[in-house]
């Protein structure tokens, strides 16, 4: 019994360690791919040198930890435009493995503050060894247009700033408007395409808004393309492209454009493909943009022109 006792705990012994080794192993091998893509992104941002300011941002995509195609537009703007304080803010990072703002931090060793409504979240980008290696604080706060400017300033953010990205997924609109301490060349705000083209509509503003619990489709938030075009004027942005996936749009300050070109709803709106619509049990319908949309018709939008509320 004794022996049996011995080779058993030696048997877990061993598999312990090569599971211990396979864990490194795997640790190893994930670095090793995320030092393969930024070397890949290093070399496709060194093209941009011969791009002229005058192209459709589409053409600069390229995706390194993006969700889509935008660290080649970021990367491209950066370039391009005279960013005197390399510093970003980007919120909506769930543990910021996929966003838009880890390949500047990497490649072009910006400074940065990271935002996220989740404890777990951040305590996971904390753990990542980018924390030490970069200057970059992550903050777990669920963002609200209450908090967003004592948020900011506590974290030392203020005045001028390279670039603020916005993606929470439902008061994106209300959030940009409340931003007062920080003054980004370049902004990245997510819109709906389900939205449309022509109205100037957002979700009304509710400091607890989550998409899911609005509506089980997911659908019902954030802004259209229009209402965010409309309130960049006020903030002295000029609108500059989407990315082609159609969810986030671009906006550079009007006292930076230099030769880049501003665009109008019509020519810089695109319509989205990706089909993320979920029925009442949270799975995913596959359902395309025009049909999914049905299922929100008659929900509360608010007309940022009229000031009113209406009817989606």
């Amino acid at each position: 019994m004794f022996k049996k006792f011995l080779n058993d705990k030696n048997s877990m012994l061993h598999t312990e360690k090569l599971n211990q080794r396979n864990m490194q192993q795997n640790i190893q091998f994930l670095k090793d791919m995320s030092q393969i893509k930024i070397n890949l992104g290093r070399l496709l941002s060194r093209e941009y040198d011969k791009l002229n300011s005058a192209i459709n941002i589409h053409d600069a995509e390229f995706k390194i930890f993006s969700q889509w195609g935008d660290d080649g537009i970021i990367q491209y703007l950066v370039s391009r435009l005279d960013l005197p304080v390399k510093k970003f803010v980007e919120f909506g990072v769930e543990n910021y493995l996929e966003a838009n703002t880890r390949f500047l931090l990497l490649n072009n060793n910006w400074s940065g503050l990271v935002m996220d409504g989740s404890e777990e979240n951040v305590a996971f980008i904390k753990s990542d060894e980018i924390y030490w290696k970069y200057d970059l604080t992550a903050k777990a706060v669920f963002v609200t247009a209450e908090n967003i400017n004592a948020t900011l300033a506590e974290a030392g953010i203020s005045g001028e700033i390279g670039l603020l990205h916005i993606d929470v997924d439902g008061n994106d609109y209300w959030i940009w408007k409340a931003i007062e301490v920080a003054d980004p060349v370049i902004a990245i705000i997510e819109y709906n395409s389900l939205f449309g083209n022509e109205r100037a509509i957002t979700v009304p503003y509710d400091p607890s808004f989550y998409r899911f619990n609005a509506h089980h489709s997911g659908i019902y938030a954030g802004a259209s393309l229009a209402a965010l075009c409309d309130l960049a004027e006020e903030k002295g942005y000029a609108f500059i492209g989407s990315n082609s996936a159609g969810n986030n749009a671009y906006f550079v300050r009007k006292n930076h454009l230099g030769s880049l070109k501003s665009l109008s709803v019509e020519q810089g709106y695109v319509a989205a493909k990706f089909r993320e619509h979920r029925d009442e049990n949270g799975q995913l319908t596959f359902m395309a943009g025009q049909e999914a949309i049905k299922g929100i018709h008659g929900m509360p939008v608010f007309n940022t022109r009229t000031k009113k509320v209406e009817e989606l």
